[in-house]
């Protein structure tokens, strides 16, 4: 069973269609596993590609994949994200096209997967466990180390979709990254880091009103995803991972934090 996500209508294009953009000259993909920020660098990138170079189609994902393969045509020049995992019909697909891939801290990643599992925006294999039916820790476990034919283990997640892709030439971009930058816009540092994302895309040239572009990117409001955007049980979920889960993730897990450069 494929998690089903109700999400409002996508409002962004009212947003980005306030800025000049120029069109990109090759294809680009947008990769991370579900809830590592997709949405985020997703709107941003955005405000930089025409509207008619987006691939609004799908959310791509293995699933889905073949039917959406004009997405990465070399002629067509489009912008598309998803959720891809590293395998042979997706390496095949993704040849010749640009490819960003987002991660996020593992730590932070649990507590909003949880988040993900226990609202009422989703349909998937876990919701049987909503409402108070076992307590929280035990929700957080089942993000770290899964349920046999239900939903994998962050470690399958973290290969599949991040670690196995950095063996070939994927940009790598961290979510927290992003927000500190974000935050920090006026820095030489933050435009150093968004001049290098866009780069990545194939977008050589920071705009003047870059700084703008980002901010409107960045807001909250039209992640559907979003924390403060979704309902139902997911209050117990608390803003800081418990040290036993920490451990957790580092006994099945070592050495990841510090292959993504958390640790």
């Amino acid at each position: 069973m494929q998690t089903q996500v109700l999400l409002p209508e996508d409002r962004f294009e009212e947003v980005a269609s306030q800025f000049a953009r120029a069109p990109i000259g090759a294809p680009f993909f947008v990769n991370s596993i579900p809830k590592g920020g997709t949405h985020l660098i997703r709107n941003i990138l955005r405000t930089f590609v025409p509207h008619d170079q987006q691939w609004h189609r799908d959310f791509i994902q293995l699933y889905n994949l073949k039917d959406n393969l004009a997405a990465f045509d070399p002629a067509a020049c489009r912008m598309s994200w998803g959720h891809l995992f590293h395998e042979d019909t997706s390496l095949v697909a993704l040849r010749g096209v640009k490819h960003i891939v987002l991660a996020r801290d593992p730590y932070s990643w649990v507590l909003a997967r949880a988040r993900f599992f226990l609202a009422d925006q989703t349909r998937n294999p876990l919701d049987h466990l909503r409402r108070g039916a076992v307590p929280i820790e035990e929700i957080l476990t089942v993000m770290i180390l899964g349920i046999i034919n239900k939903t994998p283990s962050l470690g399958k997640i973290y290969e599949a979709n991040i670690c196995a892709w950095l063996g070939g030439d994927a940009y790598l971009v961290r979510y927290e990254d992003i927000v500190r930058h974000v935050g920090r816009i006026d820095t030489p540092a933050a435009e150093s880091f968004f001049a290098r994302l866009l780069r990545a895309a194939g977008i050589e040239t920071l705009p003047d009103d870059w700084r703008a572009r980002v901010l409107a990117g960045a807001q909250r409001e039209y992640s559907g995803t979003a924390r403060e955007n979704l309902s139902g049980d997911i209050a117990q979920v608390p803003d800081i991972l418990p040290d036993r889960h920490k451990a957790l993730i580092d006994l099945y897990n070592p050495g990841l934090r510090a292959f993504l450069g958390y640790a």
